[in-house]
């Protein structure tokens, strides 16, 4: 109702699908964005090897939430944004939000 968690562009939404890194980044900044919290922050994410990788829509997201710390590359040189966020790092990325955005 909210927009905060959206389907495909082929109108499914697939709730028993692995939730990927990037899908993570954009539900967390969408959240931020309804809750009026503020999401000017932003990274360069050429640092990483595979900044390219990265989905179109979630390029805001995913630079936004690197610059508020809430995702970490998963080596000091790949961001994995396609890769699934396994429940350590989703609870790492719930932290963080909740301490970095959510104050």
């Amino acid at each position: 109702a909210n927009e905060i968690v959206n389907g495909y562009g082929d109108d499914t939404f697939r709730p028993l699908r692995e939730l990927s890194r990037e899908e993570a980044a954009a539900i967390l900044y969408r959240y931020a964005e309804y809750k009026e919290y503020d999401v000017t922050a932003t990274d360069d994410l050429a640092s990483y090897t595979d900044a390219g990788t990265v989905s179109t829509w979630a390029d805001t997201a995913m630079s936004w939430a690197v610059a508020e710390g809430i995702i970490k590359g998963t080596s000091e040189t790949k961001l994995t944004p396609d890769g699934t966020a396994i429940r350590a790092q989703a609870a790492a990325m719930l932290t963080r939000f909740c301490e970095n955005v959510a104050k």
